[in-house]
């Protein structure tokens, strides 16, 4: 955007904060913290030829104290550490957390030369790759579930045994950034190794085949969840429309026209929940039917909501919009791979509706509910707004060649990271093997999303 002198002055900012201490006894959040300073700090030293290298210093001050959530022989870390003691919380994790690092942490092996960041983050992918194929020894209340959900990793992780906890697998939120970096960072690192892609093709193969479903109303295309209890759930949420962006990006890696094609059906599905409400604008999270029923593992809709799933073929179980970016990232990757202009279109759509009930005096907030105005906005602003929405609108916009998707690689939090030339082929196009899998009871898994947004908990703005 050339805004060079505000570039400037928050260089100058950064440089003067010291990350290796805290200014609150919170602990702080690997995941987090890496996806947003790590990411953020190592791509700005990117896109400006490296002439500020205090970005590059304050990223690794940032990593040196996050890599205190590795203990001992552990291979997978904690989700959380103390900054002032330097311990980790002893908890279980879940494998987006455990396996969204090997971006960040390999550019930072990589400008650094200390190949010890890479080898912990991509240790962590590696392993929880080679943890688990799921294929059910138990009984299923579906049978032909049973051997058939290889490649889809089980959400929970225990980082002290490296097992699985549970077997709920989803698209979504405490998974989604594990399958998102396995496509991604074969292609940043162009890595000889084949385990990342084909087990994201495995993967997306497994789902197309068990959590595909098209709803009885207007035939959307939906990627279900699959529970403890070797269930089908018919639910989707803001988080999970990422996966029709990752899907174009990986399919045309691999070139492959069916993964492409079902991706550009799942941003459909995405952009519909958003051109179905009053706001024009998607909730936070879903649920439709399907030919195989509509459960989603709590309470069946009520007639408001049967009312709406029949105009709109879903219907809303969460309607707070926090400004999350996912439907518009999967618009902006399938634009930039499509030049069909409807994408386009849709991102118009978008602003003109986050111009009109998103705006304040002093900004932009989220709004409590999408399909009602009357319940106000929420008095918060993300900082994924301006690293993620902004970002993917503008890119949206803009000259396909500024950021081209054949040079640069976006981490989860849309910061580039400058990506080596293509490789012919990803992978070896093989679907990986499955081995017997076992729902392993443990700790309870930590919560996903930002719990201050839980219903009950946000606080209004009239």
């Amino acid at each position: 955007m050339s805004t060079l002198d505000l570039f400037q002055e928050a260089v100058n900012f950064a440089s003067h904060i010291d990350f290796s201490k805290s200014q609150t006894p919170d602990t702080v959040s690997v995941f987090e913290t890496t996806i947003r300073y790590v990411g953020g700090l190592l791509s700005a030293f990117e896109l400006t030829d490296q002439k500020f290298p205090v970005l590059l210093e304050k990223a690794k001050e940032v990593a040196d104290k996050l890599a205190f959530a590795w203990v001992g022989n552990n291979v997978v870390p904690f989700g959380f550490v103390n900054f002032t003691n330097n311990y980790p919380t002893i908890a279980t994790s879940n494998i987006a957390e455990a396996g969204t690092l090997s971006l960040e942490w390999s550019t930072l092996s990589s400008h650094t030369g200390n190949q010890t960041y890479a080898d912990l983050a991509v240790g962590s992918v590696r392993h929880i790759a080679n943890l688990v194929w799921l294929v059910h020894s138990q009984a299923s209340s579906d049978s032909q579930l049973v051997g058939r959900i290889q490649g889809l990793a089980a959400q929970g992780i225990d980082p002290q045994s490296g097992a699985s906890v549970g077997g709920y697998v989803t698209w979504g939120g405490g998974s989604d950034s594990y399958f998102e970096y396995l496509i991604k960072y074969a292609r940043l690192s162009n890595t000889n190794d084949p385990l990342f892609v084909n087990t994201w093709q495995t993967a997306v193969d497994s789902s197309i085949r068990t959590l595909l479903r098209t709803s009885t109303v207007g035939n959307r295309v939906y990627l279900a969840d699959f529970d403890d209890s070797r269930k089908i759930r018919h639910i989707g949420s803001h988080l999970a429309c990422f996966h029709g962006g990752n899907w174009i990006l990986g399919g045309k890696l691999l070139n492959n026209d069916t993964i492409v094609n079902i991706g550009l059906q799942l941003a459909d599905a995405c952009w519909n929940t958003y051109a179905s409400t009053e706001t024009g604008i998607g909730p936070e999270s879903f649920a439709y039917i399907s030919f195989d029923g509509g459960f989603t593992g709590g309470s069946p809709p009520d007639s408001d909501e049967l009312e709406f799933n029949a105009k709109h073929g879903f219907y809303i179980t969460d309607g707070v919009y926090i400004q999350r970016p996912e439907v518009l990232e999967t618009n902006f990757y399938a634009w930039r791979a499509t030049g069909n202009t409807k994408y386009l279109d849709r991102a118009a759509s978008a602003v003109a509706s986050f111009n009109k009930f998103l705006q304040t005096p002093t900004g932009y907030a989220g709004i409590n509910d999408v399909n009602n105005v009357a319940n106000g906005l929420v008095d918060d602003t993300e900082s994924f707004w301006f690293a993620e929405v902004l970002k993917y609108l503008y890119l949206t916009f803009d000259d396909p060649n500024h950021i081209s998707l054949d040079e640069y690689v976006f981490n989860t939090e849309a910061h580039p990271f400058k990506a080596p030339s293509a490789k012919p082929v990803y992978g070896t196009n093989t679907i990986l093997p499955g081995k017997p899998f076992k729902v392993q009871s443990g700790p309870p898994l930590p919560a996903v999303s930002p719990s201050r947004f839980d219903k009950g908990l946000r606080n209004s703005q009239q």
